[in-house]
């Protein structure tokens, strides 16, 4: 839905502010957040996933999208994922040169290079990614408190985005990576009480979809006629089936609604899960998260992390004669 949508939760909305402590947004300091859903039952895994497969039912199918020519320009929204987010270069005034995500990774693995545009915000939903009066996890007030964005822009990422695609329509893709953070909102306005979690995950993925699905419209109205590309998120704990439940049930919406539109998927969930299985499935033990301390990590991927999303990126845009070559 647009942004003025709210879960079908029994809590109170609240907007997101800054940590008095740290000076950082609360909605950034999501390491916890991730944490605390291994207390929510197994229960809530089955209803998310079943909430999944109605949902891949009622996706509106959309025109394939045609073949760009122009190779140089790449789109990416999102996120503190694609943004680079990492907790420990963040302060006041901060430059967001020092956040590299794997955007502008997955632009060098292509030949030539792409020009990459980041408009991705650290706590963007996929709410306030259309509309910034909606709840997000602390993407205005990273914007109105930290640091400047990759790129400048007044109002939504949609809106900007929409700019950037009616000025560049031969852009040759686009990719998006957004939901996790309206999971976040969920578990912090239910207090982490499960039934209340249980109830609203069936509007939290029905937002999702008609969110992507507006984004998408939005984007093609404006006579972009590129690839989208969704890049799906990580567990953080692959034996966890609740993390690893939840996690998967919005990238099942993210690429479904994707796929719909004619666009692609990137696998990062699959790419975390391999490089994950010789540590027991622990993306931190593993080195894909960035390292707090010795035996804890945030919930950002490291640069071996946003490695592996940018060669995800890279192969599910690649260009067919260079896959063939790959091949051979």
């Amino acid at each position: 839905m647009l942004g003025g949508h709210r879960l079908r939760c029994a809590c109170d909305r609240k907007r997101v502010g800054i940590n008095s402590v740290t000076g950082r947004p609360r909605g950034a300091e999501m390491e916890v957040q991730m944490r605390r859903f291994s207390s929510v039952r197994v229960a809530a895994v089955g209803s998310v996933l079943a909430c999944v497969l109605v949902l891949f039912s009622v996706v509106p199918a959309s025109a394939t999208s045609t073949s760009n020519s122009n190779p140089n320009n790449y789109l990416a929204l999102g996120d503190s994922v694609p943004f680079g987010y990492n907790p420990l270069l963040v302060k006041p005034g901060v430059d967001p040169s020092v956040f590299v995500g794997y955007p502008q990774l997955a632009a060098n693995l292509f030949r030539p290079k792409l020009k990459m545009v980041n408009a991705s915000c650290p706590g963007e939903t996929s709410g306030s990614l259309i509309d910034v009066t909606a709840p997000d996890n602390g993407c205005q007030s990273y914007r109105q408190y930290i640091g400047a964005l990759h790129v400048s822009y007044q109002g939504s990422q949609l809106q900007y985005a929409e700019r950037y695609v009616a000025a560049n329509p031969r852009t040759k893709f686009v990719s998006l990576m957004i939901g996790a953070n309206d999971l976040f909102l969920l578990q912090k306005e239910c207090g982490n009480v499960n039934a209340c979690i249980i109830h609203g995950l069936p509007s939290l993925l029905g937002a999702l979809q008609t969110n992507l699905t507006t984004i998408y419209t939005g984007l093609r109205a404006e006579g972009y006629r590129g690839d989208f590309v969704a890049v799906t998120y990580y567990s953080t704990n692959y034996v966890d089936p609740v993390i690893t439940g939840a996690v998967g049930a919005v990238d099942g919406v993210l690429a479904g609604v994707t796929k719909a539109f004619g666009g692609k998927v990137a696998d990062g969930f699959g790419a975390f899960e391999v490089a994950a299985a010789p540590s027991g499935g622990d993306t931190c033990a593993a080195g894909l998260l960035i390292r707090l301390t010795t035996t804890t990590c945030d919930i950002h991927p490291s640069p071996a992390g946003a490695d592996l999303l940018a060669s995800a990126l890279f192969a599910a845009e690649r260009p067919p004669a260079l896959f063939a070559a790959e091949r051979r």
